[in-house]
């Protein structure tokens, strides 16, 4: 790993940030958020929107931290949730809704229906997230008091835990067909990101020459998570299992807070100390990033492009260039021609 690709001083630092989604991917912009599905049939579908408004304390030192985690978790809910419809809508017979979907639009209605899934959604990831690597490891680890008193060592293997059962999951998910895409997906975001930041023409040759890996991802923010949880739970002790479930709860905004600020140094700054806080972040990032295809990068550029400051295009929803520009009826007519074309040739050879 060639930490000077990734850390450069001549780099020009970017807000704009992304999200892979299926088949897809989000760009969010200072002022527009860009949503691109690859449909099937080779189009792009986009749609462009203002990006959310900030509140007072997105912008308070630590607590914006919690603020971005929660924000970042409900709008990258309802854009997943969004490019399953987009897929679902245009091609029904691949993408089939499962049973629970089907009974909760008839039970609720469409509209509400989409809310209160989103709601479960979040709310299920909030509980798994904490249960899974917040409670079940200091559980376990507390099985080792037996052995040993030592705080520190309780706390770091409590800390060795919680990163074996994250690392563990992230494999085994990382070997499912769909996910194999999304992180298709994640690498193509990376690379056009970081395409932009040093200034090249965005093309997929251009992008491709680029690491998958970016110390803004919010992959890299799990891993500061998780050390600085070993740490500032090493000042608490180890007492009973409850007091030690109730105080990671407690502690975890804090430690969101810190981790977060640690992000945004490591975006903006090159020095050695950086580049040392970021390397389990980075390497933990070859899992959750693998190298794209050129129609991923088309996507990824696609997105990057519609959110530019100087992009004035009027928000839209519907097939688009690979500029990121909405597509005229005749572009759409030829798109879908030259769609069947290559669709035949492919089943005569």
């Amino acid at each position: 790993m060639d930490l000077k690709k990734i850390f450069l001083k001549e780099a020009c630092p970017t807000s704009i940030g992304g999200q892979a989604i299926m088949e897809g991917i989000m760009m969010r912009g200072p002022k527009k958020t860009a949503i691109a599905v690859r449909l099937p049939d080779g189009n792009i579908h986009m749609k462009t929107q203002p990006s959310p408004s900030q509140s007072r304390w997105a912008k308070v030192p630590l607590v914006r931290g919690v603020v971005s985690f929660i924000s970042s978790l409900v709008q990258g809910t309802k854009i997943l949730m969004y490019s399953a419809d987009v897929l679902e809508a245009n091609y029904p017979e691949e993408y089939e809704k499962d049973k629970f979907d089907v009974w909760i639009e008839n039970k609720f209605g469409k509209e509400k229906a989409w809310k209160l899934l989103m709601i479960l959604s979040v709310a299920i990831a909030l509980i798994l997230s904490v249960a899974i690597f917040m409670l079940f490891p200091t559980v376990i680890t507390g099985l080792l008091s037996k052995v040993t008193d030592s705080v520190i060592l309780l706390n770091l293997a409590e800390g060795i835990v919680r990163l074996a059962i994250f690392v563990i999951y992230i494999a085994l998910i990382a070997k499912m067909g769909d996910i194999k895409t999304v992180f298709q997906y994640h690498g193509a975001e990376h690379k056009t990101i970081h395409c932009f930041e040093n200034g090249l023409e965005l093309t997929p040759k251009n992008a491709q020459q680029f690491y998958t890996l970016h110390p803004r991802c919010g992959t890299s923010f799990l891993m500061f998570v998780m050390v600085i949880a070993v740490l500032a739970h090493a000042l608490m002790g180890w007492p009973n299992v409850w007091i030690r479930i109730i105080s990671r709860i407690l502690v975890l905004p804090l430690i969101a807070g810190l981790s977060y600020e640690l992000l945004k140094w490591a975006g903006r700054s090159d020095n050695w100390l950086v580049k040392i806080l970021s390397l389990p972040g980075l390497y933990l990032q070859k899992l959750t990033t693998n190298e794209p295809d050129e129609k991923q990068l088309e996507v990824a550029i696609a997105a990057m492009k519609a959110v530019l400051p100087e992009n004035d295009t009027p928000y839209f929803e519907g097939l688009c260039d690979l500029n990121g520009e909405p597509l005229r009826e005749e572009e759409k007519h030829q798109d879908k021609q030259q769609a069947e074309e290559e669709e035949k040739d492919e089943s005569t050879t």
